[in-house]
């Protein structure tokens, strides 16, 4: 098999040629988009990373094949919105085969991806269809870490991730008021009480989003309560919120967090969660506070997808206790130079030693790169060198018109720093289209102080609920509506609370 523009093959000395078509059946249109002499690469994930590594190889000899869960991608930070009901989902998403329309040697596949066979060099999907690469990026995202507590947290406390976990979110605060119309007071006031996990960028975020929507979105809307009296608390294990930007900068965001009247609790863990209550311990002297609510919101860090677990068993190579998989200055896995690493999967340590953070910026310049990378290994040329990190800066937004932004050489906060924040946002929208609505949609937002996407989908918890339970937190049998004891941790010991790892979302 004769390489492309006569160049050679870079590959391992025991790889296997590649296949001349892809196994996903027999779709003929599949099979003449895929030629067996050119290099096959597959790309798993359709986020940051694996997008602007499929872009960036528009041009490259191979064949590119994407593959994601999803048949879009979505911006996640600014999935927040969405979660408030300021923005629709369909504002911060792009359907990946309209953004790949164009390039001619990209196919998009939907499905998700079970294991990974590195012997075989296949992706094995769910459905039980196999796709063969000779290169493989795995850029699979990453998942909400509840440290050790997913099955009794995760039901409780939604993270913020996807779509789902959005509108999951934005049923639980817009049910919560709704609820509050016909509750009595006892369980109004847990009703109105909305706690959020992490003080990081997006714990603040969303934190100033909901104190929005309750002060100013819902003002009128009710008429046996004001919906301003709702308690909006940051728990944050760190000594202050914001912990990965300047202290200047943190303690602007903590000053605008307390002009809105949020509470915030530094330096403490979430110790237990419960479906009317968390648990919060204070690090310093381990007392306990106990914050009834019904509505906890997780921001308080991430682990990698489950796939990089099973990748690694496959290689038999080590994962962090994140499941985050350590790459080579090449982003590629010791020992494995067709396997590429990237975004929130990778640690990638910088020059500094410390392993770079699981912001926007870096999976699309760790994309950029190994794209790169993988076109200059199509065409027989020297490698790149070592993937640097080039940091831009970080940025993070409190509410209207507040904002802290740290380009390394000026940090500043306040209005200037929020039309920033919109600026850069906008800039990184994936098509022309988004920036359009998201910009319409904001300016309407701003003048009206309107959330027009607040649409509660799901089941609404009744009423009669919240009586039931207090009639029975009356008789102080401690049960919950549905007749179990509220979880409770009994070692103490989660993390929960600790700041998110993405100190800045720049896009």
């Amino acid at each position: 098999m004769r390489p492309p523009c006569g160049g050679v093959w870079r590959l391992e000395a025991n790889a296997r040629p590649a296949r001349e078509v892809l196994s996903v059946g027999a779709d003929p249109t599949l099979e003449e988009a895929h030629v067996a002499h050119r290099n096959k690469v597959v790309i798993v994930g359709g986020g940051f990373a694996g997008l602007y590594c499929a872009q960036g190889l528009r041009r490259s000899p191979v064949d590119v094949t994407l593959i994601d869960r999803r048949n879009f991608h979505l911006f996640q930070p600014l999935l927040y919105q969405v979660a408030t009901g300021a923005l629709s989902a369909a504002n911060i998403a792009a359907p990946l085969r309209g953004v790949l329309g164009r390039q001619r040697n990209a196919v998009v596949l939907l499905g998700e991806v079970s294991d990974i066979d590195p012997a075989a060099r296949a992706v094995v999907l769910a459905d039980g269809d196999r796709v063969p690469f000779d290169t493989l990026v795995v850029a699979a995202g990453a998942t909400h870490h509840y440290f050790g507590h997913d099955a009794d947290w995760e039901p409780i406390a939604p993270g913020l991730k996807t779509v789902e976990d959005a509108t999951e979110i934005r049923r639980k605060l817009l049910s919560a008021f709704e609820r509050a119309e016909r509750a009595p007071p006892e369980a109004r006031k847990r009703l109105l009480t909305f706690v959020v996990v992490g003080g990081g960028p997006t714990g603040v975020e969303m934190a100033g989003s909901v104190r929005e929507l309750a002060r100013h979105t819902l003002r009128r809307d009710f008429r046996f309560f004001d919906p301003a009296d709702a308690r909006v608390v940051v728990v944050e294990s760190q000594p202050r919120v914001l912990a990965g930007f300047h202290e200047d900068l943190s303690r602007k965001a903590a000053a605008a967090l307390d002009r809105l009247g949020i509470e915030v609790i530094n330096d403490s863990r979430v110790t237990a969660v419960a479906p009317d209550h968390v648990v919060v311990t204070a690090k310093p002297d381990g007392s306990t506070r106990r914050i009834d609510t019904e509505t906890v919101i997780w921001a308080a860090g991430v682990k990698a997808s489950p796939l990089l677990s099973r990748l690694a068993a496959r290689l038999g190579v080590e994962a962090d206790s994140s499941g985050h998989l350590s790459v080579a200055a090449d982003c590629t896995v010791s020992g494995h130079p067709w396997l590429f690493v990237i975004g929130d999967c990778a640690t990638f340590r910088g020059e500094d030693g410390k392993p770079l953070p699981g912001v926007a910026p870096v999976a699309m310049q760790q994309g950029r790169y190994v794209a790169d990378a993988i076109d200059r290994r199509a065409r027989a040329l020297p490698p790149p060198g070592a993937f640097r990190y080039r940091d831009k800066g970080s940025m993070a937004t409190v509410s209207r018109s507040q904002a802290v932004v740290d380009l390394g050489w000026v940090r500043f906060g306040g209005k200037p720093a929020w039309l920033t924040w919109l600026f850069v946002h906008i800039l990184y929208l994936a098509r022309f289209e988004n920036r359009v609505l998201v910009l319409v949609q904001w300016a309407w937002n701003y003048v009206s102080r309107n959330r027009a996407a607040r649409l509660i989908t799901g089941e609404l918890t009744s009423v009669s609920t919240d009586a039931r339970h207090d009639a029975r937190r009356t008789d102080r049998t401690c049960q919950t509506a549905d007749g179990a004891l509220p979880a409770e941790n009994a070692d103490g010991e989660a993390q929960a609370g600790a700041t998110s790892g993405r100190p800045g979302a720049t896009g």
